[in-house]
């Protein structure tokens, strides 16, 4: 019978990790993902692994408002970095078996969980959008992590970043775009996760965040419905969305698909991936 203790069980998927090949869906050859050389104080985070622009702020107040769930603003881990400023300071951590990318994994670990802790919640989510840039190394410091892939029209991903500045070029935006949902869509076919419609969540938050809670393992929170409710600290641009639509408390129902016309060349295959009409 397998333990009852969730860092029992972790512990034992890291273990099995160590002894055998990670097999992951979706077509990639199997290999071998490796164990943390260092113990992880947040062994099993949650990463939304999203485009710019695709609701993500949207589904952090949802969880952030769980009894249980911490979901703060976008942590931007990836681009905290460790130097190490002397020749024998390697040295120093190689002896303990540190290298620098370890060490990396060491400070993003403690910054969850020094927010983890703070917050008096047991479960923490970062919603980066980064992080679907990042997805494989994420996966490799923290192999018992859970991934929630969001979901959202291209075209209005494009749309929404040009409303909110239409100096923006077309051309550039639709570029970014594509460059983030490309990585999503590497994730999503290498990485076990569920993934969530951002139309779907804002036309039914209750039954999406019902199949989150699930998925999490956590019971469901009315609460999660009301969270202009809750105090999810300031919503600033480069941490989150900071539109009136986020700050009006309550869920907005997403905007119309885009026509089949309007719906860039560029993205037009990973739209039809997706499952929008293009």
């Amino acid at each position: 019978m397998p333990p009852s203790d969730p860092r029992l069980r972790a512990a034992a998927r890291r273990a099995r990790r160590a002894l055998s090949v990670l097999n992951l869906p979706g077509g990639r050859p199997a290999r071998a993902v490796p164990a943390p050389t260092g113990q992880r104080l947040v062994p099993e985070p949650v990463f939304v692994i999203s485009s710019v622009r695709s609701g993500s702020t949207l589904l952090r107040v949802l969880l952030n408002s769980h009894p249980r769930i911490r979901a703060p603003h976008e942590m931007h881990l990836r681009t905290l970095h460790v130097e190490q400023t002397k020749p024998y300071t390697e040295k120093a951590m190689s002896q303990l078996g540190l290298d620098e990318k370890e060490l990396e994994h060491l400070l993003w670990d403690r910054v969850l969980h020094r927010e983890l802790e703070h917050s008096g919640k047991d479960l923490i989510v970062d919603k980066t959008p980064g992080n679907a840039l990042v997805w494989e190394r994420l996966h490799e410091a923290w192999p018992d992590a859970k991934f929630l892939f969001l979901l959202r029209h291209p075209a209005s991903m494009v749309s929404s970043l040009i409303n909110g500045r239409p100096d923006r070029d077309p051309a550039q935006t639709i570029a970014e775009v594509k460059s983030y949902v490309d990585a999503v869509e590497d994730a999503r076919t290498h990485l076990p996760g569920l993934t969530v419609r951002y139309e779907d969540l804002t036309g039914d938050a209750e039954a999406k965040t019902r199949e989150i809670c699930t998925f999490l393992g956590v019971e469901w929170d009315a609460r999660m419905l009301n969270y202009g409710k809750q105090d999810h600290g300031p919503f600033k641009a480069y941490i989150g969305d900071w539109s009136d639509n986020i700050k009006s408390g309550s869920v907005q129902q997403a905007r119309a698909l885009p026509a089949a016309e309007e719906v860039p060349d560029d993205l037009r295959d990973i739209a039809h991936t997706w499952g929008y009409a293009c």
